[in-house]
């Protein structure tokens, strides 16, 4: 019996500085998605979530970030590969990954 694997559907946000210019948090997506790519996943979408925010707490001496949200699809392995190269990547302030589960239908209420 052959086990058929389904890509696992992936949620990234990630905070960049927001004084860094326009191209380079381009460049920083880009790079992303790229890594994305490469370790096999696919980006869905990718988008600037909140464009200047200002951060409740300072992170590595920025007050203000830029969030991005880029959604992509991949096997397990994808976002621990990822994960190795944004925590190596000093623009990154922060980011996290949250795996989207498929939503599962409403059960009807039994009375």
């Amino acid at each position: 019996m052959t086990m058929v694997k389904s890509a696992r559907k992936y949620e990234l946000v990630l905070i960049v500085d927001a004084k860094l210019t326009n191209e380079s948090k381009e460049v920083i997506r880009k790079e992303v998605a790229e890594a994305i790519n490469k370790h096999g996943g696919k980006v869905i979408n990718s988008q600037v979530w909140l464009e200047k925010q200002k951060l409740t707490f300072q992170i590595k001496k920025c007050g203000e970030g830029t969030y991005y949200l880029i959604n992509f699809e991949g096997e397990g392995d994808v976002a621990d590969k990822v994960k190795a190269g944004l925590r190596l990547n000093e623009k990154v302030l922060r980011f996290i990954f949250v795996r989207v589960e498929p939503k599962q239908p409403a059960e009807p209420a039994r009375a």
